[in-house]
């Protein structure tokens, strides 16, 4: 590479860089309120929030790179153009297409970056967290692990524990049972402790009460305990196993895999293929974008009222592409033997940059010769 490829692919790559940390952190502060809010509420602590919230960000990573790709781009070509770098090097003879050299090269790179994401680091991070998600569910101990608040892990149930100590143990615990239609049951205890058991989880009272009312005779019976088991696994249902993602699964398991995997996924075979090829379609489609972005502003002059105009028509070329592959989804996750309607957004793309190189070139060979 000369020094000029070299010089334009280091600042594209750094700019890609810093909008790609802005624009995930934004991201992920938006989704990670909520998925505080959901698992804080739900008794989790801040290790697991921070788990979920790792394991969710190579999926944030892979929606914001095209856009990061595409404003560096724009903001790279828009600075040569006002430091009228582009200017001097046409004028120097180079075309647009060798002008064009290392933006090519940018895309590339972050079209590797997507395959990469979207092949390997995507599913298996999205594997790792419904797995996880799936052992949250399964866990009723976080859902007791608050003291001071009368909470209802589940419809009929309220569970009032004033204090937790040091070592786990429950002290002055109210629980009542209203899960059966005619009986209502409750039960308060000096102390207890959370047991996991192979049947679940079982929770031990120490000394306490139970009064048990009969809602029909409205008749009460008291029974004094020493100790007492209460069956918490059979009154929360926690899932019996779960159906795998199509995030979660591998691309060769998408592309090959028979009409009873995706069946028994709870998925069809349409949307099986059009995700394995969707994944390809989404490296090839960003190797375009970076390129539309520095074609489109080479159209144009040096102004001093800037290159505007270029820059919204650079938009206006990438929302038609998007709602492109908005149709091609609907259609081909949805009726088999679509599935190539995945490639729609890449050939698009490639022919709207082949559009706007050519058309730049034209422009450079004009301004060039007026020059002369």
């Amino acid at each position: 590479m000369g020094r000029y490829d070299r010089y334009i692919l280091s600042q594209l790559l750094v700019l890609f860089s810093f909008f790609s940390i802005v624009l995930v952190s934004v991201y992920w502060v938006n989704r990670a309120v909520g998925l505080f809010d959901t698992l804080i509420s739900d008794g989790q602590n801040l290790r697991v929030f921070l788990e979920f919230s790792a394991l969710s960000l190579p999926q944030i990573i892979l929606l914001v790179l095209p856009v990061s790709a595409f404003v560096a781009a724009i903001y790279v070509t828009n600075r040569m153009i006002g430091d009228s770098e582009l200017v001097v090097m046409q004028t120097a003879g180079c075309s647009a297409l060798r002008l064009l050299r290392p933006v090519w090269v940018f895309g590339i790179i972050a079209g590797l970056l997507i395959a990469i994401l979207a092949h390997l680091l995507v599913p298996a991070a999205r594997a790792q967290l419904m797995e996880r998600s799936y052992e949250v569910s399964r866990d009723m101990t976080g859902r007791f692990l608050r003291e001071g608040q009368f909470i209802h892990p589940t419809d009929g149930i309220t569970v009032y524990i004033r204090a937790i100590t040091e070592l786990g143990e429950f002290r002055d615990v109210f629980l009542q049972d209203r899960s059966a239609p005619d009986v209502e049951t409750t039960y308060t205890a000096r102390r207890a402790l959370l047991v996991s058991t192979e049947d679940g989880p079982r929770l031990v009272m120490f000394d306490g009460i139970a009064q048990n009312v009969d809602r029909a005779s409205q008749r009460l019976s008291t029974v004094e305990f020493e100790d007492f088991t209460y069956d918490i696994a059979g009154l929360i249902e926690a899932p019996t196993g779960r159906i795998l993602s199509i995030r979660e699964m591998s691309t060769p398991a998408l592309l090959l895999a028979p009409r009873a995997v995706a069946e028994a996924q709870g998925s069809t075979l349409a949307a099986f293929r059009f995700a394995g090829h969707d994944r390809i379609a989404r490296s090839l489609f960003v190797i375009f974008v970076p390129v539309i972005a520095a074609a489109t502003l080479m159209l144009g002059a040096f102004s001093r009222f800037g290159i505007w105009p270029q820059i919204l028509l650079a938009v206006a070329l990438i929302v038609p592409l998007q709602m492109s592959w908005n149709a091609a989804e609907a259609i081909g996750s949805r009726q088999e033997g679509m599935a190539h309607l995945a490639y729609l957004q890449p050939a698009l793309a490639a022919a709207v940059a082949a559009l706007m190189v050519t058309l730049s070139m034209r422009g450079s060979r004009r301004r060039g010769g007026a020059a002369a």
